[in-house]
């Protein structure tokens, strides 16, 4: 089903969240897995020139962001393809995306104010620029659950019913 699957990571709750999920499904489709970390230029301006670029320890902070989320994934034995990007994060998203030719993007969601809804979300502009599968998200999944899927376990059934001699 997916066989490329980019998770897009900030090192946030939300993110953990997301890439949890995002790992618990590339297992399951034995996908190729895709790490993007993107440092936002939005907070570093200097409009008399014209310029906007990140400082040394925005990006140090983000490559250190990046490290752990590779460190969480290797940890499952997957060996994941990391990046890291400088700009807007929808847009450095959707190119990534793109440029590997994922099956599936995996972002996490955060709560939002009542402007959001006005401005839009990563996920929402994901959606309506992306032709592949865009999943956004929420599902808490512990770290004893976390743990579990380094474990060799029994195959999940695609028909439950299969099992019973229904199907």
């Amino acid at each position: 089903m997916y066989k490329k699957v980019l998770l897009a990571y900030d090192g946030s709750i939300e993110g953990r969240r997301a890439l949890r999920e995002g790992a618990k499904l590339a297992q399951l489709c034995r996908a190729e897995v895709f790490l993007l970390a993107v440092v936002e230029l939005s907070s570093i301006a200097i409009p008399d020139a014209g310029l906007i670029f990140p400082t040394d320890e925005q990006t140090a902070t983000y490559e250190a962001i990046l490290a752990e989320g590779v460190e969480r994934l290797e940890a499952l034995g997957f060996s994941p393809t990391s990046r890291l990007e400088t700009g807007n994060p929808g847009q450095k998203i959707a190119e990534v995306a793109e440029e590997i030719g994922a099956h599936l993007v995996v972002v996490g969601h955060r709560p939002q104010g009542p402007l959001a809804r006005w401005f839009g979300s990563v996920g929402s502009y994901l959606v309506k620029r992306l032709r592949c599968s865009v999943l956004v998200g929420q599902t808490e999944i512990s770290d004893d659950e976390f743990e579990l899927l380094k474990q060799p376990g029994e195959t999940p059934t695609a028909d439950p019913a299969s099992q019973h001699g229904l199907a």
